[in-house]
C-alpha cells in the first residue's frame, strides 16, 4: 500500500484521490478550506459527480481515505504527491499557474522522504520543468525527489469511470525511478501505458483536448453551413460517423462547448505558442472563434425571429454546460443570459443540478423553477442549452400546452423534427 497526498479537491484532485483509495492506497487529499474538509469526511463531494459520494463514503469508512488542510502533515511521509489544483485562464487566455507553484513551494519545505511529485493538472509545456527546478531550489531536506507528468483524461459527468478504466496512462518522466515507481502504482489500473518524457506528455494532454474541441466547432460550422445551403448537419453526421477515420463521437452540432478544459485548453495552448515562441496555431485559434459565436447562436437565431423581445417570458431549459455536471464554466447559457436581461425580458430557468451555482451569479434577475414545465408555464418563448434526460424527455404536447406560444429554440437538437409539429421549432443546422 502505497501513501499517496493529493493537492486540491476539484475534478482532478479529488476524482484522483478517490479512486487511488477504491484502488486500494492509503490517500490524504489536500484543501484549504476547512468547511469543505469537514463537508469530505463526512462523505460528501463538493462537486457533482456520479459515484463519487458512494465511493467516498466506502473509502472513508475502510481508513484508506482522509482530508486535511495541514499540508505539511500530508507531504512529510508521502511515496507520491500528486499536484491537481487549478489551472484557470488568465484575462489574455493564457494558463494561470499560481496555485500549481505555491503547492511545489509547500512540498519543498514539507517532504522528509523520497518521493515522487506528479503534475496532474493541465500545464503549459514546459511547467514540470519549472516545478522541478522550484522544488530543488526550496529543498529543505536531505531528500531525493522526481517530478512526472501524468495528465488526466477525464470527462466530467463520468469522471469517476473515466479515472478506474481509463482510455489510457500516461506517464511523462525523465529518468527510471519515478517511472518504475508509478508503474507500481498503476499495476492494477487495467489500461495501456503511455511512457514518454515530461513535455511530450504535457502536450499529449493539450493535444487531445483540444482536437476534440476542433471537432466540435468543426461540426458546428458545417452545421451552420447546412442552414444556408439546404443541408441537415444530422444526417451530414451520419454519413461521415460510418469512415473509421472519422468516427461518430463529437460529431453532434450544438449550441458550443463549455466548461473547465475546451475552452481554457486551446486557450492556453494557443497563448504558449504565439507569446513565447511566435508561432500561431491557426487550427486552434479558429476553433476558438468558431465557438465563441456559436456560444449566442440562440440568441441570434431568436433575434432573427424578433426584432423587439421586450415584455417577452423566456423558459431557459438547462443551465450547466453539458449534463451530468453541475459546473457553469464557459456555459453558453451565461452569455445568452447576460444578452436576454439587456433586453428587459423575463427568464424562467430550471436545471436538475445546476440552478444553485447559477444563482451565485444571477441570484435575483432570473426566476428559478422547480420542474421543466413550470419553467414553460405562460411562457412566449423557450431555449434549450443542456441534453438533460428531464429535458430530452419532453413532447411536443409538452410544449403546447404548458407554453403561451410554443417556439422552442432548441442549442442540443434534443428532438425529432418529425415529432415536433405543433411547435414552430429552431434548432442547429437541420431542415
Amino acid at each position: 500500500m502505497y501513501n499517496v497526498a493529493v493537492a486540491g479537491t476539484g475534478y482532478v484532485g479529488l476524482v484522483a484521490g478517490v479512486c487511488f483509495a477504491e484502488k486500494g492506497s492509503n490517500v490524504i487529499c489536500v484543501d484549504v478550506n476547512e468547511e469543505k474538509v469537514k463537508m469530505m469526511q463526512n462523505g460528501i463531494s463538493p462537486i457533482y459527480e456520479p459515484r463519487l459520494d458512494e465511493l467516498m463514503i466506502r473509502n472513508n469508512k475502510a481508513g484508506r481515505l482522509h482530508y486535511t488542510t495541514d499540508y505539511k502533515k500530508a507531504y512529510k511521509d508521502a511515496d507520491f504527491i500528486f499536484i491537481g489544483v487549478g489551472t484557470p485562464e488568465k484575462e489574455d487566455g493564457s494558463a494561470n499557474l499560481d496555485y500549481v507553484f505555491e503547492v511545489a513551494k509547500q512540498i519543498a519545505e514539507s517532504v522528509e522522504r523520497d518521493c515522487v511529485i506528479v503534475v496532474k493538472s493541465t500545464v503549459p509545456i514546459g511547467t514540470n520543468d519549472k516545478v522541478e527546478k522550484l522544488i530543488l531550489k526550496n529543498l529543505k531536506n536531505k531528500v531525493k525527489i522526481y517530478v512526472a507528468s501524468n495528465p488526466e483524461f477525464l470527462a466530467q459527468g463520468r469522471a469517476v469511470d473515466d479515472t478506474l478504466e481509463p482510455s489510457r496512462i500516461v506517464i511523462g518522466t525523465e529518468n527510471n525511478k519515478a517511472k518504475e515507481m508509478l508503474t507500481k502504482l498503476y499495476a492494477n489500473f487495467d489500461a495501456p501505458k503511455v511512457f514518454t518524457n515530461r513535455r511530450s506528455a504535457e502536450m499529449i494532454k493539450y493535444a487531445s483536448n483540444d482536437v476534440l474541441a476542433l471537432k466540435i466547432s468543426y461540426m458546428n460550422d458545417i452545421a451552420n453551413a447546412c442552414e444556408y445551403l439546404g443541408a441537415d448537419v444530422e444526417d451530414v453526421a451520419l454519413g461521415m460517423s460510418y469512415d473509421d477515420r472519422i468516427g461518430s463521437k463529437f460529431l453532434h452540432a450544438g449550441c458550443g462547448f463549455g466548461g473547465s478544459c475546451f475552452p481554457k485548453d486551446t486557450k492556453a495552448l494557443y497563448h504558449l505558442l504565439k507569446d513565447e515562441y511566435n508561432y500561431e496555431l491557426k487550427t486552434i485559434s479558429a476553433a476558438i472563434e468558431v465557438n465563441v459565436s456559436q456560444k449566442v447562436i440562440l440568441y441570434k437565431k431568436l433575434k432573427e425571429k424578433y426584432s423587439d423581445l421586450n415584455g417577452k417570458t423566456i423558459a431557459v431549459l438547462g443551465l450547466t454546460f453539458k449534463k451530468g455536471t453541475d459546473d457553469l464554466r464557459e456555459a453558453p447559457s451565461i452569455d445568452v443570459i447576460k444578452l436576454l436581461l439587456n433586453e428587459k425580458v423575463k427568464i424562467r430557468a430550471f436545471d436538475p443540478v445546476g440552478m444553485n451555482n447559477f444563482k451565485k451569479l444571477f441570484p435575483f434577475q432570473i426566476e428559478y423553477c422547480k420542474s421543466s414545465k413550470d419553467a414553460l408555464n405562460k411562457a412566449d418563448i423557450c431555449l434549450i442549452f443542456t441534453e438533460w434526460d428531464e429535458i430530452r424527455t419532453l413532447t411536443a404536447e409538452d410544449f403546447i400546452s404548458n407554453m403561451k406560444t410554443p417556439v422552442v429554440f432548441d442549442g442540443r437538437n434534443l428532438y425529432d423534427l418529425q415529432d415536433m409539429k405543433g411547435v414552430e421549432y429552431i434548432s442547429i443546422g437541420r431542415k
